[in-house]
């Protein structure tokens, strides 16, 4: 037990002076609170190989459970790898450690260990966790310098679910792969938690020992040398062997249930759609006063409303809340959500004058929604707007959206978009929250003298406002860069020629 290893608790380790200094780090249970790995392992079974994979690995967690507390701990952390990792793509298994993991990872960090960790000048990380699921997670966000961890066994860019040598990293394995890095040199401080890191803390110039407190609070967010703006994957909360039990046991009813929900959004008239949404367990709140329609008759051109992105069913609900259907114009949308969305969605093309020229004529012919944006974000965060909507009308209502979901999330960068409603209406009571802001005063238009620019900053501010947010510089290019590995960019595919049969 830990009791009874000779080393003191980190609480008593202190953190002043130890600029020049190496510390060296065990993960679960030590940098992080949680003890256990599990979770990890089910955001990776799950993200990249779905529900199934995910249900195969939790049928394999009680055997996983016997090897670890009456074999070994290798044993158990082998059958974990094997069940989550055999026949995936590498590069699936690098996305997620990329993309997913760095969120659930940043809000499990442990306060005391994480004052020692940054107080040294050089930081190792020793975990008995797969090197590629957690080296993208501690060397970009948290700027660990060296990470040893067990390394997996791949064949023709798949992994096999076995581990190369000498192991899975614990006990002697960890000293061997400590000594391995430093030689002779002794890292100053080594941080464990149970007693296979005595070893690798006997060599270390201090160790210390993080006690088990279930009632430890994790490391402040604004505390984190970089704040997690962007990240990816369908699951909100971290799967414990529990919430994945309920994940599974959900899909089967959650699914037709979102089919429900989407054809009543689809097929009913506007006007009852929010009374559905209600019947169906979605709710919609409404706040604020939005203007009329405008009249055809009067040859007015339509309101254009300016809205916070959350999910790509951002007009939807602001159509919802209307009672009454308006055109929106959307950078990338796929095929099946254009099919099944009740209101009439034009693509922008990225061309300033065609996109200028085709919202002036939508704006002709009647109200039309706008995600300045240009993508989602999860986090509290408002993204740089685009100001070409400010040129091209005086009439602009900002709209703050904001959404609630508890098992999924309606976005994805990496995956089909297509799935993005369905994964939204699969959660058991979505919401939506809808706020109409007063309407721009002409004198802070464009037509005033104000830049394109100012009138887009002064909105994006004053959505923040609203949602007690926070406004970066950041781009649709930004996002997709750090979780998908590309700009965004959406490729057109060819047309079939005229003459030509698909098929044939």
């Amino acid at each position: 037990m830990v009791t009874s290893n000779p080393f003191p608790a980190v609480e008593k380790c202190p953190s002043v002076g130890r600029e020049k200094q190496t510390v060296v780090a065990d993960m679960d249970g030590t940098l992080l609170i949680g003890r256990s790995s599990f979770p990890y392992f089910a955001l990776v079974a799950f993200e990249v190989s779905g529900v199934l994979r995910l249900l195969f690995l939790l049928l394999a967690s009680p055997l996983a459970g016997l090897l670890y507390y009456f074999v070994s701990e290798s044993a158990g952390i082998q059958v974990l790898i094997f069940a989550t990792f055999v026949g995936m793509k590498v590069s699936d298994i690098e996305s997620v450690a990329r993309a997913v993991l760095p969120k659930f990872y940043s809000s499990d960090l442990h306060p005391e260990s994480w004052r020692v960790f940054t107080s040294c000048g050089k930081r190792c990380v020793l975990t008995a966790n797969p090197r590629i699921m957690v080296e993208a997670f501690l060397k970009d966000l948290l700027g660990v310098d060296m990470v040893l961890g067990t390394e997996i066994g791949t064949y023709k860019g798949r992994a096999t679910g076995f581990v190369c040598k000498p192991g899975v990293l614990v006990g002697k394995n960890k000293a061997d792969a400590l000594k391995k890095a430093f030689g002779e040199t002794k890292p100053d401080v080594g941080l464990g938690d149970r007693h296979t890191d005595i070893p690798f803390m006997a060599m270390c110039k201090e160790g210390y020992l993080v006690p088990p407190n279930p009632e430890t609070k994790a490391v402040a967010i604004e505390k984190l040398p970089k704040p997690v703006i962007f990240h990816d994957g369908r699951l909100v909360q971290k799967p414990t062997p529990l919430t994945a039990l309920l994940i599974i046991l959900w899909t089967p009813i959650g699914f037709p249930l979102a089919c429900l929900r989407i054809a009543a959004g689809s097929l009913l008239p506007m006007s009852i759609v929010y009374y559905a949404f209600w019947a169906l367990g979605v709710r919609v709140t409404v706040k604020g006063t939005p203007p009329p329609p405008v009249k055809k008759s009067t040859g007015q051109s339509g309101v254009l409303f300016i809205c916070s992105h959350r999910t790509l069913l951002d007009p939807i609900f602001l159509c919802t809340a209307l009672g009454r259907p308006i055109s929106a114009v959307t950078y990338s949308i796929s095929r099946l959500s254009e099919i099944i969305s009740p209101i009439k969605l034009v693509k922008l093309s990225r061309d300033r004058a065609t996109d200028a020229a085709m919202i002036k004529k939508l704006l002709q012919e009647g109200d039309l929604a706008i995600c300045p944006e240009g993508t989602t974000c999860r986090e509290p965060f408002l993204l740089r707007f685009s100001s070409l909507f400010a040129e091209l009308t005086d009439q602009l209502v900002p709209v703050a959206m904001v959404n609630r979901m508890s098992m999924f999330h309606g976005t994805t960068a990496r995956g089909w978009k297509g799935m993005d409603p369905f994964y939204f209406f699969m959660n058991p009571t979505p919401a939506y929250e809808v706020t109409y802001l007063n309407k721009l005063p002409p004198e802070l238009t464009c037509s005033s003298g104000k830049s394109s620019h100012e009138v887009a900053n002064y909105i994006q501010r004053v959505i923040a406002a609203t949602l007690s947010y926070e406004c970066t510089n950041f781009t649709r290019k930004d996002k997709y860069r750090a979780l998908a590995g590309n700009d965004g960019t959406v490729v057109e595919k060819p047309k079939l020629p005229a003459n030509k049969v698909m098929g044939c």
